[in-house]
């Protein structure tokens, strides 16, 4: 049967923020609910109806929660085909069928994240929750499975539109996202148990989310693995392809690192910030960060930290751009940004949180831990007489923010919350710090050079540069250390007047 109606539900998920307008929406609908545990106070907690599971089973929850569901009156009510001869055992049996199975699995991958804890983490290894997953996905000619909290949006439209019916294409799409969910699931799980083996790629272990148009360039396949849309949801434009989902990854964990500096924008291109600035309104922020380099902007990607509003849409669409992405826009700008269809414009939900970052080489990948290290006044270690102004110091925490993001070699310089010239991806550090004084020069900066401030992501193995930046008027460096010749540039900058902080933490990136 193609059409069914949905007149029972079983509900058991971990996560429960998004749910209470589909119960609301069900218990209108007279779908029967059934819970356990923690889910079956909540729906209490919403004043509904709904019967327990050890009320249908006959049987208490035991071990602490870790049996409740795996009940025949349970599996018995989810697998049975809707024939004759199933729904005749069923009745024998006085066994409910179940039409919907909603699930939300212990949250193994975060708790492996965030804990060393073993015990901790295999109390999250879901049985019940997956053992429901697989019952419902493989009876989904009959039944409906929502496997995921990111699943919750689908089903709340699905019942409001279908007034609590299911197709039969609605079943196997989301029966597939329940195949998809488990077996991530379970590579997760298994990635923990032979966590001393070789590392596998993270494409084996992630869900394929989207097969891509093409590579970064034209002639290579590529896909993209992963769950994009519980980070980022595409309000307009065509699809986003391998070089957009690069420079957005970059983006948003730029403005991760910038986020506390106040109302930002930065602009990026080929994952590397060319303007960025932070101002007392968004509109100003976008007017700095585009003067720091507005031959760059062409093309780039934009990320706000704000909300975007009218004027900022206005001067923004003024730019061809690839990709805009703000944590809202206001209903006026998404009306202004939306009459260039092609423009991709994202709702950033939530900064990523990720430990790790994998590599392929070699036949073999490597892991890394993220540089997740956010230079603050702590870390700093003054090496000269004079000390820096209130304004350079937050020039040069901005500044090393920012190097961090860049491909090595680099150098920042920073005015006033906003980059004035970089240069980075040389072969030499006196090349970078060429390369930014040439932007800061091209672009209208020159008379900023004096006072302003210089951050290095590695240190100065010879006294060059801060020689260089000298002769140009810059004041402030912060620079890792750890030269032998960090003696050279420390002496240049005391005979010279020139602040200089060490962080003792480098940020290469390759």
């Amino acid at each position: 049967m193609s059409k069914i109606r949905i007149r029972s539900a079983l509900v058991s998920v971990f996560h429960k923020n998004g749910l209470d307008d589909i119960l609301h929406l069900m218990a209108k609908l007279d779908i029967n609910l059934y819970s356990t545990g923690g889910t079956h106070q909540f729906i209490q907690s919403l004043g509904l109806e709904v019967v327990s599971v050890e009320e249908l089973t006959g049987f208490a929850s035991i071990l602490d929660g870790r049996v409740k569901t795996l009940h025949p009156k349970v599996f018995g009510g989810i697998l049975a085909r809707r024939d004759e001869g199933h729904l005749a055992q069923l009745e024998a049996q006085e066994i409910p069928e179940i039409d919907l199975v909603i699930v939300d699995l212990y949250p193994f991958e975060k708790t492996v994240q965030s804990t060393t804890n073993e015990a901790e983490i295999i109390e999250k290894i879901d049985v019940g929750g997956i053992s429901l997953v697989r019952a419902a996905a493989k009876n989904y000619k009959d039944v409906l499975i929502v496997p995921s909290q990111s699943d919750y949006a689908f089903l709340y439209q699905l019942l409001l539109s279908k007034e609590g019916y299911s197709e039969l294409e609605d079943r196997q799409y989301l029966a597939s996202r329940a195949f998809q969910v488990s077996s991530h699931y379970d590579t997760q799980i298994f990635n923990y148990f032979n966590r001393e083996e070789k590392i596998k790629s993270f494409a084996e272990s992630a869900p394929l989310d989207r097969t891509l148009r093409y590579g970064e360039n034209p002639h290579q396949s590529a896909a993209f693995y992963g769950q994009l849309d519980t980070l980022l949801v595409q309000l307009q434009g065509k699809e986003l392809s391998f070089n957009n989902l690069v420079d957005v990854d970059a983006a948003v964990w730029l403005m991760k690192d910038m986020d506390d500096f106040g109302t930002s924008v930065a602009i990026l291109k080929h994952t590397n910030v060319c303007g960025i600035a932070s101002r007392a309104t968004l509109l100003q922020a976008w007017e700095g960060a585009l003067a720091g380099d507005p031959v760059s902007a062409f093309g780039g990607v934009i990320i706000a930290n704000k909300t975007v509003d009218q004027a900022t849409a206005l001067a923004i669409d003024q730019l061809f751009y690839e990709v805009l992405i703000a944590p809202d826009f206001d209903l006026d700008a998404l009306k202004i940004l939306q009459k260039k269809k092609n423009r991709i414009v994202l709702k950033l939900k939530h900064y990523p949180d990720e430990k790790w970052t994998y590599k392929n080489l070699l036949q073999g990948v490597i892991r890394q831990e993220r540089d997740n290290i956010l230079t603050t006044t702590e870390h700093l270690k003054l090496v000269t007489t004079d000390q820096a102004s209130e304004q350079q110091l937050t020039d040069l925490i901005y500044a090393n923010r920012i190097v961090k993001h860049l491909k090595s070699n680099a150098i920042t310089l920073v005015k006033n919350k906003q980059l004035i010239g970089m240069g980075c991806g040389q072969t030499s550090r006196v090349d970078a710090l060429h390369q930014a004084i040439h932007k800061a020069r091209q672009f209208g900066f020159e008379g900023q050079l004096p006072g302003a401030s210089l951050a290095s992501e590695a240190f100065f193995p010879f006294a060059d540069c801060v020689e260089i930046a000298h002769q140009e008027g810059i004041q402030a460096v912060i620079q890792p250390g750890g030269s032998v010749k960090d003696q050279d540039s420390i002496t240049y900058c005391l005979q010279h007047n020139m602040v200089m902080y060490l962080t003792g933490i480098r940020h290469f990136k390759h």
